[in-house]
């Protein structure tokens, strides 16, 4: 029996075909519809930052909630452009996302904004809560951390979801942080990974999940909402390697003698505490090493 869409609740967003964002689509589509706020959008092309054309997409669409997942994310170019208001990172991060909670509030809609553990300058050893200072260290955390102020000083309705280093089960066009790894082991091309940083991976097939639960309670706040767990990149490379059977030699790699050559700051801790949200979502996250178990990849050297 074909699928009856017409009574699927309508979810608009942004960067609906991104790592995150069409991972999200795929897994949850037979539930929702959804439309995608983009440039290359058949019939209406949008700008996210020119407030008019977001006003008008926004204003036209019956969903009740908006899906934000646009954003520029290249840390390094973002450091680039730091402190240039003109620059994509500033004008996508910040006046896109302004003008994303300016239109939602006009036309009732209750905003799902996805930031980032970069808001933090990782200078603490432990995870950290949502009751963490902000005090991002680079252009892209700094525009991340004011884009989460525009979107709680908006009149929208608003959810705030930190995530960091977003990994899904299947190749995407742009590598994960998982995926390079099993790219690097299977080329040989592995650069020496990191003991003394640590990340905190989100496992996107589970952050679907989190997704459903906030659209449905329309729950208001800020939510760490990766895998709640701290990684070394060594510890990572290796369990990814181990789990996935994958050749190749995982070397160990020193952050101090990284930033004594880099040009730009790096996080030290990005983890993020997932206490908060645990307590309230209906099912439990896979742990990062299940999550692993779950993941496919191609080996182009074989094919």
């Amino acid at each position: 029996m074909p699928k009856k869409h017409s009574l699927q609740p309508r979810l608009i967003g942004t960067g609906l075909s991104g790592l995150v964002g069409s991972k999200v689509v795929e897994l949850l589509q037979d539930e929702f519809q959804f439309e995608n706020i983009d440039l290359t959008h058949p019939t209406h092309p949008t700008d996210i930052t020119k407030l008019d054309q977001v006003q008008r997409v926004l204003a036209a669409s019956d969903a009740e909630v908006v899906l934000h997942f646009a954003a520029f994310t290249d840390v390094t170019k973002s450091w680039e452009q730091r402190g240039d208001k003109n620059g994509v990172a500033y004008q996508v991060n910040v006046i896109g996302t302004e003008n994303i909670v300016k239109a939602a509030a006009e036309s009732g809609k209750h905003v799902v904004h996805i930031s980032t553990a970069y808001v933090f300058d990782g200078k603490k050893a432990e995870p950290y809560t949502e009751e963490d200072p902000l005090h991002p260290i680079e252009w892209y955390g700094e525009t991340k951390a004011i884009a989460e102020q525009v979107v709680q000083d908006s009149q929208a309705s608003w959810t705030i979801l930190r995530i960091d280093q977003p990994f899904r089960s299947d190749p995407f066009n742009r590598p994960d942080v998982v995926h390079r790894i099993i790219h690097g082991l299977l080329a040989g091309t592995l650069p020496p990974q990191f003991t003394n940083h640590y990340l905190g991976p989100t496992f996107v097939d589970d952050f679907a999940e989190v997704i459903r639960w906030v659209v449905k309670t329309k729950q208001t706040g800020i939510f760490h909402a990766s895998a709640g767990e701290q990684w070394t990149d060594y510890d990572l490379a290796t369990a990814v390697q181990k789990t996935l059977q994958l050749p190749g030699k995982v070397e160990k790699g020193d952050l101090d003698a990284y930033l004594a050559k880099s040009h730009r700051p790096y996080a030290r801790n990005t983890a993020l505490s997932t206490e908060k949200l645990r307590g309230l979502l209906p099912q439990p996250q896979l742990p990062i090493r299940d999550a692993l178990r779950l993941v496919t990849f191609v080996d182009d050297a074989n094919q």
